[in-house]
């Protein structure tokens, strides 16, 4: 599996900040970061990949260091690349993982 796992530690150091449950699972190449099944955040090499709904999707693909998830060439429904830049900080990766637990309720 290619991931960076100071970023998936930084992750689990983070879910235990959040009343929600996470569990996780290897997927696309790394891991993923689920809630009640759904996935909310992950990492694959150094990027987080992150689940957003729909109608935040435009504002969200405007932010630095955000692009679509595009592994076949074609972008992914409501997946995002976040760089390693746009996560540095503890509070930036709250705020990604907050989004993909949004993603993540709003399908169950």
């Amino acid at each position: 599996m290619a991931f960076n796992a100071e970023t998936a530690d930084r992750i689990r150091a983070a879910s235990a900040l959040f009343s929600e449950e996470f569990l996780e699972k290897k997927m696309f190449g790394g891991i993923a970061f689920l809630h009640k099944g759904k996935m909310t955040i992950g990492v694959v090499k150094e990027d987080l990949v992150v689940r957003v709904v729909d109608n935040k999707m435009d504002s969200i693909l405007k932010k630095d260091y955000v692009r679509p998830m595009d592994f076949t060439g074609k972008p992914m429904k409501e997946f995002i690349f976040v760089s390693a830049k746009g996560f540095g900080t503890e509070e930036q990766l709250m705020q990604w993982m907050e989004l993909g637990l949004e993603h993540a309720k709003t399908k169950l």
